[in-house]
């Protein structure tokens, strides 16, 4: 009788599995309902109108203070951009009800000596709270707040932020030792001499925030920053940004946020979910990341989606649907955390995916640079479903967990990656349910024997 109920618990459980890894479009169009598009008032500024000249020399900082502070009187509006290239020696500082409207044939140009982005504003740096050189453009406490127009960002980020790379690791991991031995973040105060280059665009405790059509390049860091911020939609943007670490997108504490319609060309992740780093990070476990849609981009750079590697808040409840490569990937789905984070990954759901070349497919690590120790994540409830590859140069599928905190409730349904180098590499997973799943030349009705 005893093995009869867990018979029965069994193929309960395999039943609720099954019904629970379908795509969830009616969450997916809550999520999306929810979103609030910033409601901006009537008031426009031409920033031509106080003193910019869209010449590509002079300094246009005054001008565009003075359009943002114009707007603030008059309790937001829009501040257009015409067609010019528009140098700017400092950054934009938001305020709230603002539209930054980059017209066509318009490109806002900064610089790139670090002492115009001083004083230091609050920031974050891979997953760490501390004072750092502002971001390009800032947003800090903003609601409604919109950058639009089929204009360019220029981040300028290719020549003196690139040398930064080779001397961040004191300040990188000064950073981290903060974090870690949980420093008053009143004296987490880098900045000058420390080399930890600024995000292009940052949002931080935003509210309503609206990206749409306009063109991305050359970041000195991360583009596109969400942090701590909520109600957020990213749709027609398109990047050309190939420095060091340009993830196009990071939500980061972020939650009800869309992205779609997206063509990425990005020097690092296209996506990258993250939810802070290690102690801190931990801490914040009231914030995860979370209620997250993708849609309808076109991925090319270093990786497709990533989860991760700073996710020690949470990450969960992450759709991503009807995409495709365009060019150079070296991962499509990327989930990644390693012993130091904590944390979990949960409710992930992928779907309609198409892959061109890519050195692996779909991986999934606990054990991301072997780093780490005594803070093991939870990964749980990832489900892919319909995804094509024509070529994995490594790998098509890896899962790798631990012993003792393994991976759990991974589906793989309708999957079809036409070459890999190595197939499958599955371990310490438990519940791993594969439907329909060919690596390699899809097998027919054996031969009869010689």
């Amino acid at each position: 009788m005893t093995n009869l109920k867990y018979l029965f618990f069994l193929l309960i459980s395999c039943i609720s599995f099954a019904q629970n890894n379908q795509f969830p479009s009616a969450k997916v169009d809550s999520i999306v309902n929810r979103i609030k598009l910033p409601v901006i008032p009537a008031f426009q500024i031409n920033v031509l109108k106080v003193g910019a000249k869209g010449d590509s020399t002079t300094n246009n900082k005054v001008a565009f203070d003075k359009a943002m502070a114009l707007c603030k009187k008059n309790k937001g509006g829009t501040i257009i951009v015409p067609k010019g290239i528009y140098k700017i020696n400092g950054p934009i500082h938001f305020v709230s009800n603002v539209n930054l409207k980059i017209e066509k044939g318009a490109k806002i140009k900064f610089s790139d000596k670090p002492e115009d982005y001083l004083p230091m504003v609050l920031t974050s740096w891979e997953g760490t709270m501390l004072y750092n050189y502002s971001p390009l453009i800032y947003a800090y406490e903003c609601t409604n707040i919109a950058i639009t127009g089929e204009g360019t960002i220029d981040g300028e980020g290719g020549k003196t932020w690139k040398s930064f790379k080779a001397k961040e690791n004191a300040g990188k991991e000064l950073s981290r030792d903060m974090n870690h031995n949980n420093v008053a973040l009143k004296d987490r105060k880098l900045g000058d001499g420390y080399f930890l280059r600024p995000q292009m665009i940052q949002f931080f405790n935003c509210k309503n925030v609206l990206v749409e059509n306009v063109h991305i390049e050359n970041s000195p860091f991360w583009c596109l920053h969400l942090l701590k911020s909520e109600s957020i939609t990213v749709r027609g943007v398109s990047y050309k940004s190939l420095n060091y670490n340009n993830d196009g997108i990071d939500p980061e504490y972020a939650k009800d946020v869309l992205i779609e319609n997206v063509n990425f060309d990005n020097g690092d992740d296209n996506v990258a979910v993250k939810a802070g780093r290690d102690h801190e990070g931990r801490a914040n476990a009231a914030t995860p990341s979370e209620n997250i849609v993708i849609r309808n981009c076109n991925f090319k750079g270093l990786h497709g989606v990533v989860l991760g590697s700073e996710m020690s808040a949470g990450v969960q409840n992450v759709f991503v649907e009807n995409c495709k490569t365009v060019g150079y990937l070296k991962r499509g789905i990327y989930i990644k955390t390693n012993a130091d984070r904590g944390g979990y990954i949960k409710n992930i759901f992928v779907r309609n995916i198409q892959l061109d070349e890519v050195e692996d497919c779909l991986y999934i690590t606990a054990n991301y640079h072997g780093e780490g120790s005594g803070f093991q994540s939870d990964i749980s409830n990832v489900h892919f479903s319909n995804i094509t590859c024509n070529k994995a140069t490594e790998s098509g599928i890896v899962i790798q967990g631990f012993p003792e905190k393994k991976i759990r409730n991974i589906s793989l349904n309708n999957i079809e990656i036409k070459w890999a180098k190595n197939a499958i590499s599955n371990e310490n997973a438990d519940n791993v349910v594969m439907t329909d799943v060919f690596i390699g030349k899809k097998a027919t009705v054996p031969t009869a024997a010689k």
